[in-house]
């Protein structure tokens, strides 16, 4: 059983098609990598694979599941988790406290939480286990604005990772990294059991080819190739529109 299948996905805003009849299927631990210029439809496919657009046609399927109308928090409970292009935490709030919040919604505690945190010990268990194993144990007093950027991906990965999660959305995890930072998130990813299915956007080819098992490309809405790194270096509509060479 495949842990995601997408079939003949439209998404159209207006008299836009941002996605346009796109299928695919990732398979139970595999490193799936979607790459394409800007515009091609990327991050709109990811909104519509995660529930926060529903698409205008075709359907969304989590290990034979059907979640094509689900909303984004009943597809978490389903077992898929993301991140985003832009780092979604809260700022003023400490390492520790933003980890401890992803716990407890992912133990659907949420809003019984009538009892102060500190009861909840099980949850700071949780949450410590996450900050050693994810490299951010030691900044877990400091508010998350003064993490450096890098830092701040590798927290946000801990957050998706909470509630652990089959089916990992990673939306260009090392945009805007430096080196270092960026080599730091991809060690993080690789280290993923391979019971955690990852699909992942990555605009830096390097990285893409290193994590990839199968890299889907796509280009104005549609799907245009897919394949190992090897086949997706060798193909010429790929090295044309995504690489610019004529």
């Amino acid at each position: 059983m495949s842990a995601l299948e997408v079939r003949d996905l439209y998404k159209r805003f207006g008299g836009v098609e941002a996605v346009s009849g796109v299928s695919f299927s990732v398979e139970a631990g595999e490193r799936r990598v979607l790459i394409g210029p800007n515009g091609a439809g990327k991050t709109t496919l990811f909104h519509s694979i995660a529930g926060t657009h529903l698409p205008s046609a075709g359907s969304v399927s989590l290990f034979g599941r059907d979640i094509t109308r689900l909303a984004p928090y009943a597809r978490a409970r389903a077992g898929l988790a993301r991140t985003f292009q832009i780092t979604n935490l809260f700022p003023n709030l400490s390492v520790l406290e933003n980890v401890l919040l992803a716990v407890a919604a992912a133990a659907d505690l949420g809003p019984a939480l009538i009892k102060p945190m500190s009861a909840y010990r099980p949850l700071y268990a949780r949450a410590e286990e996450l900050l050693a194993e994810w490299g951010v144990a030691e900044r877990r007093h400091l508010q998350v604005r003064h993490l450096s950027y890098g830092e701040q991906r590798q927290l946000e990965l801990a957050l998706a990772l909470a509630g652990s999660p089959k089916l990992l959305l990673l939306d260009e995890p090392t945009a805007g990294l430096s080196a270092s930072e960026t080599a730091r998130v991809v060690a993080m990813v690789r280290k993923l059991p391979r019971d955690i299915t990852l699909l992942m956007i990555e605009h830096d080819m390097d990285v893409a080819f290193e994590l990839a098992d199968r890299i889907s490309v796509l280009h104005q809405g549609r799907l245009v190739a897919e394949g190992d790194r090897h086949a997706i270096q060798a193909n010429a509509q790929v090295a044309e529109i995504y690489l610019g060479v004529e």
